[in-house]
């Protein structure tokens, strides 16, 4: 039971110093090799068009874009 206890004792420390850590440097997290966009893949597959729903997404993006260059008086 001890070790339970301790690993877990442990790992809570572990976890603790990560949050601390995350915290103080504000940085977003990141994979350790830099993921598809190391090896020049902006999306998951090689499709030359993009599917309905990153087409919504990507005009979803450019709408919110452009209320936020707007100058609006509310």
């Amino acid at each position: 039971m001890i070790y339970f206890v301790a690993t877990f004792v442990v790992f809570l420390l572990v976890i603790v110093a990560m949050a601390i850590g995350y915290i103080v440097n504000q940085k977003t997290i990141g994979g350790s090799c830099g993921g598809l966009a190391s090896v020049g893949i902006d999306k998951e597959c090689d499709c030359p068009d993009p599917c309905d729903n990153r087409k919504k997404k990507e005009a979803e993006e450019a709408r919110l874009q452009k209320l936020q260059a707007e100058t609006r008086i509310i």
